[in-house]
């Protein structure tokens, strides 16, 4: 399978979506089978004629007979989760940024509100399946990328998230919870409840996982694990160990040794 990772062609699409990508069955193309990482992002996949299981921290993919879409949401993990084809499939998947999804799903809470240890189907339009099936059915990686963005753009819903935006910037900027939720007149208790309600976790969650994805992605500009640990807002080295163990049951030092984190997509083939 050949994959290959995309940000918005559309300006306007770039502030709600960090990108997307297409895997595409070719003659040769081997099934995938790899680790990915806790992240922030809301994540929905779409795939042509599969079925998918999912247990706690794995999820399997295999060919279906049926002729049809099938789609999934994941929105919240906190450890590794182990994926494998297989076989090769056609499939897209898109990273949506924290709140993105909110902007064109009218009512992303009936999803947040699911177990997330278990396979969330996603169809939220009434020609959501239809409008995916002719995407993947393209031959040009250029008209699919066209007809998705356009596809998405026709779905967008005006909304007011200036709170929660202006939360999630105290939050990402290092910002205590109970500073945050004062310095913007609530509490940390209805501060904690927006974040479950338009994200799907915690503040805490969330902040936590930040950390480890800011610590990954300024890596190739820091090499020492020390200093590291201090720009990312951990608060000594034993937190930041702490802290990627239970995020990717590995030490910093493993994770950074096994892991290409110069791409787009942060997994580990397995």
């Amino acid at each position: 399978m050949q994959l290959k990772f995309y940000q918005p062609r559309s300006e306007f699409l770039k502030k709600y979506v960090e990108g997307y990508y297409f895997i595409q069955r070719g003659k040769g193309s081997e099934p995938l089978h790899y680790l990915t990482f806790p992240n922030n992002y809301t994540i929905v996949t779409v795939m042509q004629n599969v079925s998918l299981s999912q247990s706690t921290n794995r999820m399997k993919i295999k060919r279906s007979e049926k002729d049809e879409i099938f789609a999934n949401m994941v929105y919240r993990y906190t450890s590794p989760i182990e994926i494998s084809y297989e076989e090769p499939v056609n499939e897209l998947t898109i990273y949506f940024k924290p709140l993105g999804i909110n902007f064109f799903v009218e009512n992303p809470q009936l999803f947040f509100v699911q177990d997330h240890t278990q396979v969330i189907e996603f169809n939220p339009f009434e020609d959501f399946k239809d409008e995916m099936q002719k995407i993947l059915n393209l031959n040009d990686q250029e008209m699919q990328i066209e007809q998705l963005e356009n596809y998405w753009l026709s779905k967008y819903i005006d909304k007011e998230y200036s709170l929660l935006e202006e939360i999630i910037k105290g939050i990402e900027t290092d910002g205590k919870i109970d500073e945050v939720a004062k310095k913007n007149n609530i509490s940390r208790q209805y501060l904690n409840k927006l974040f479950q309600k338009n994200i799907g976790k915690s503040a805490a969650e969330y902040r936590r996982i930040h950390r480890f994805r800011k610590s990954i992605a300024e890596k190739n500009e820091i090499k020492n694990l020390t200093e590291l640990s201090h720009e990312s807002f951990f608060y000594d080295q034993s937190h930041f160990i702490r802290d990627f163990k239970e995020l990717t049951h590995k030490t910093p030092k493993s994770f950074f040794k096994n892991v290409e984190i110069d791409r787009e997509v942060v997994w580990l083939f397995i």
